[in-house]
């Protein structure tokens, strides 16, 4: 029998989405709802286990973690992408890695909505109204205003045309940028110090990477308006993370809208907690009902059919 661990099931979903009568044979299935304090603690939780459904990048497979878990046969990912994986140290411990489909749209609208909250200053008006106050700031505009747009992927070009639908100015810039790709999403190309000078929204859709990994730092921060935000639904490490924290704290910008950090979960005591101009959510950018309905259901797809002998969506070493 095989022995199935799902792991990192935070909101206790894959009841909720997994159909394991789908699977050719018995197995034995068991949801962690929590996320293992740990290299060692995962090791511990996954002895005996020979298939692994993982969410996202909320648990890491290093080789060190790998070569640990003897037993392990399909580890299954969430997306095609995963930088918590080392693919090439699985392909040669004999551990076959499957990905699943996955939705841009769910992370475009949540940038969609970070932006219009720390705009219009949403969560400290819900506050005031609770406690029976009444208009207490004066929100920014969309229409008219600036978007700059950092990464114009699959993701930023999405962004891109809502912004444009706002009635926004859009343009944009990443090391690889070419004015022809900008033409082809209708934006326009732009130098970096201009994004960060110029735009009233900036909003980060890169792929976290070394070359990206701290791209964004206290320099591009201070060349921002005083009445910008900054949104970051990409990855937490692209922006100096101890740099944004300075310029909320001092107000040398109007806000950030925050879905992704350098240490996830976000510890209790982080700053960013305390600071009012920040609106945070728990990397919930690919948090909704849809995309954990692919999500599960090709995970269980993955599964019967590596027991069946024919795996797919096989993610091999790059």
């Amino acid at each position: 029998m095989h022995r199935i661990a799902v792991l990192d099931d935070h909101q206790s979903a894959a009841a909720e989405y997994c159909d394991w009568s789908l699977l050719p044979g018995p197995v034995e299935v068991v949801e962690f709802h929590d996320t293992a304090a740990g290299p060692d603690a995962l090791v511990v939780r996954l002895r005996g286990f020979d298939v692994v459904l993982a969410m996202r990048e909320r648990s890491r497979f290093d080789r060190g973690v790998l070569e640990r878990l003897p037993d392990l046969r399909l580890l299954v990912t969430t997306g095609m992408r995963n930088k918590s994986i080392d693919v090439a140290a699985a392909a040669e411990l004999g551990i076959t890695v499957c990905g699943t489909a996955s939705s841009a749209t769910s992370t475009v609208e949540l940038t969609w909505a970070l932006a219009l909250a720390s705009l219009r200053h949403l969560p400290q008006e819900d506050a005031s109204m609770r406690a029976g106050g009444w208009q207490t700031t004066i929100g920014g505009d969309l229409h008219g205003a600036r978007l700059g747009v950092i990464g114009l992927g699959r993701i930023g070009a999405q962004v891109a045309r809502v912004g444009q639908a706002f009635g926004m100015d859009v343009v944009a810039w990443s090391q690889n940028l070419t004015d022809e790709r900008a033409a082809e999403v209708g934006v326009r190309r732009v130098e970096r110090d201009e994004l960060f000078a110029t735009s009233d929204v900036v909003t980060v859709h890169l792929l976290l990477s070394k070359r990206t990994r701290g791209l964004i730092g206290a320099d591009d921060l201070a060349l921002m308006k005083h009445t910008a935000v900054l949104v970051n639904t990409s990855r937490g490490p692209i922006v100096d993370e101890a740099a944004l924290v300075d310029v909320l704290r001092r107000g040398a910008i109007a806000g950030a809208g925050l879905d992704v950090y350098d240490a996830e979960p976000l510890p209790p005591d982080h700053p960013l907690r305390e600071l009012r101009r920040a609106v945070l959510t728990p990397h919930l950018g690919y948090v909704t009902r849809g995309t954990y309905e692919v999500f599960y259901r090709e995970s269980v797809e993955d599964v019967a059919a590596w027991m069946a002998g024919n795996p797919v969506r096989v993610i091999e070493p790059a």
